[in-house]
């Protein structure tokens, strides 16, 4: 009846990944092969990190309430 240790791995994983920008090497990747200037990359690769990331912390929560 504790937090599952499985759980808060994958919980402290994708809040690691939420909302990324220019510190990311990731962003620079994403930016230079889609040809995209800052801006457009901050608006469509954070915003693209930021959707993985709570996607992550919804499939844990149902997790939780399954396991």
């Amino acid at each position: 009846t504790g937090i599952s240790p499985e759980l808060m791995v994958i919980a402290v994983g994708s809040a690691s990944v939420i909302f990324s920008h220019v510190n990311d090497p990731g962003f620079w990747l994403f930016k230079e092969y889609f040809n995209l200037t800052i801006g457009e990359t901050i608006r469509s690769w954070s915003v693209l990190e930021t959707i993985i990331a709570v996607s992550g912390l919804v499939g844990c929560l149902l997790l939780n309430m399954v396991i």
